[in-house]
């Protein structure tokens, strides 16, 4: 019988994601067929399955800890905002619509079917389910309808452990008050605390952790220290950690402009591995400086992350650099900024009908209602590309540009169309590529070249591919799991779950 154990935090940022990643591939490693599963995640940091299915990268890399081929069902409910009060609304990897919170809260309740016929399948195919939850457990206001942490937890049987940040301060009384703000019922189903991102002396620590046992009558499993470990992150708040200032002592500065609506910033982490790059992300025009690449990423809402560059007159700065001589990129919603003009006619991502775009690019583009979600291999000179496709927008070339690259597949299948467009002197190029740099070989020839415009001789030592990188990772974040959660009563809250009558 599938066996089902779940992690709930006191607040987002909590680490959640990690350390399911962490207890995942020591599953496996304890011979144990393991699936992630998060009903519904709220993240711009998606990812194009094999069948052009759009999910969470969070259950991208949680799939690749447990060293399975990312599958939809894992996050059967992805939530994009594109404002403040808006999100689309994607069900199994398409999208079903675009949803205030209000309307979204009376509704999300009619998605447990799906949901649930999602968590079947998996549980039917693996030994042991690994569930996440959402934000908090604890937000009163919203539980009636909870479908993403006690909601689940009871319609899969699911024990939770609760895990909290001692790293951002007040973890005892986010723990007492999470648990205390729960229903009775609820309460009594947290067996466990983890508390996360510890540094210091745990010594220190014993006498807060017998109090929290006391008064809460859940144990504490572990204490699990701020590791050294590289892996992607799911939430846009953790760029506010991110460097800001170029490293001096890195050969090349390349300024990633942080967009307001950014999506997929995952798209970088393989650069930001490379040994002689500093990758830095960029707020405000007086500190974008003169790097040697300036990348434009990707955005759920362009037009209106477009116009907040011109208010805080980077569109100027970008410009700028580039008439100095930075080479400028964009991905996706950061390729269309970088065009002529952005036309939305139907107001499909906001209420800019049109507006110009940068002008280093000789391109417009028009958005319209169908969303593109593809996996593809391209051509790039005599580099092959892989990376993945999510858009909603047409892109048309003028005369004064190229195509990037020729697509030679589109989810497995033989196509013939070109991808993004290059200008003619070579220095700006946009591309509808999500992970485009984790194609190890191109990226070190296109960082060649920044290196050439520099004057240094290329960088002939080998870096690891991303997934050998990230297969570093996942095993050394397994161990920080194993060295410092009791794994003994981990394993008794594993063994006495079971499905319930409600699956």
């Amino acid at each position: 019988m599938t066996k089902a154990i779940m992690f709930q935090g006191t607040a987002s940022d909590a680490g959640k994601s990690w350390i399911v990643a962490a207890a995942c591939r020591w599953l496996v490693q304890q011979g144990y067929k393991v699936a992630p599963f998060k009903s519904q995640n709220m993240a711009l940091n998606s990812f194009i399955t094999q069948t052009g299915a759009e999910m969470g990268r969070a259950q991208v890399f949680q799939a690749e800890a447990a060293q399975k081929e990312p599958d939809v069902r894992m996050n059967p409910v992805l939530l994009k905002p594109s404002t403040d009060q808006t999100s689309q609304v994607i069900v199994m990897g398409q999208i079903l619509a675009d949803m205030s919170a209000q309307k979204y809260y009376q509704f999300k309740k009619q998605l447990k079917p799906q949901i649930m016929q999602a968590y079947r399948g998996l549980a039917q195919e693996n030994d042991v389910i690994v569930l996440e939850g959402a934000g908090s457990p604890a937000e009163i206001n919203l539980n009636e309808n909870d479908i993403v942490n006690m909601g689940m937890a009871r319609w899969a049987q699911a024990p939770v452990i609760l895990v909290a940040d001692i790293d951002k301060g007040g973890v005892f009384a986010s723990i007492y008050g999470t648990i205390k703000l729960l229903e009775p019922a609820d309460q009594k189903r947290v067996c466990g605390i983890i508390i996360n991102k510890f540094r210091g002396d745990k010594q220190l620590l014993e006498p807060g952790i017998r109090m929290i046992e006391q008064l809460t009558h859940v144990p504490v499993l572990g204490v699990i220290p701020l590791a050294d470990v590289d892996l992607d992150e799911e939430d846009s708040v953790v760029l506010s950690r991110k460097r800001q200032i170029p490293d001096n002592t890195k050969a090349l500065d390349i300024a990633v402009i942080d967009l307001k609506h950014i999506s997929n910033f995952t798209d970088f982490h393989s650069l930001e591995i490379q040994p002689d790059v500093s990758l830095r992300y960029v707020l405000k025009s007086q500190q974008l400086g003169q790097p040697d690449l300036i990348i434009l990423p990707g955005s759920k809402n362009t037009n209106e992350d477009l116009a907040a560059l011109k208010k805080e007159q980077l569109d100027q700065a970008i410009v700028q650099a580039h008439q100095q001589g930075s080479w400028v990129v964009g991905i996706c919603g950061g390729y269309q900024i970088l065009g002529r003009d952005l036309l939305d006619p139907d107001q499909v991502e906001s209420t800019i009908h049109t507006q110009a775009g940068l002008g280093l690019l000789d391109i417009a583009t028009t958005f319209n209602q169908q969303k593109t979600t593809t996996q593809v291999m391209a051509q790039r000179g005599d580099y092959q590309l892989h990376g993945y496709e999510i858009h909603m927008g047409e892109t048309k070339l003028g005369t004064q540009v190229q195509p990037f690259a020729q697509i030679l597949t589109v989810n497995g299948q033989a196509c013939q169309r070109w991808d993004g467009a290059i200008n003619l002197e070579q220095r700006v190029f946009g591309t509808y590529l999500h992970g485009l740099f984790d194609n190890p070989l191109w990226t070190r020839h296109f960082l060649n070249l920044l290196r050439q415009q520099k004057g240094l001789a290329p960088f002939q030592a080998a870096t690891p591919a991303l997934d050998q990188y990230k297969e570093t990772q996942y095993q050394k974040l397994a161990q920080v799991f194993a060295d410092n959660v009791d794994l003994s009563k981990f394993m008794a809250l594993l063994q006495q779950s079971e499905q319930g009558s409600q699956l």
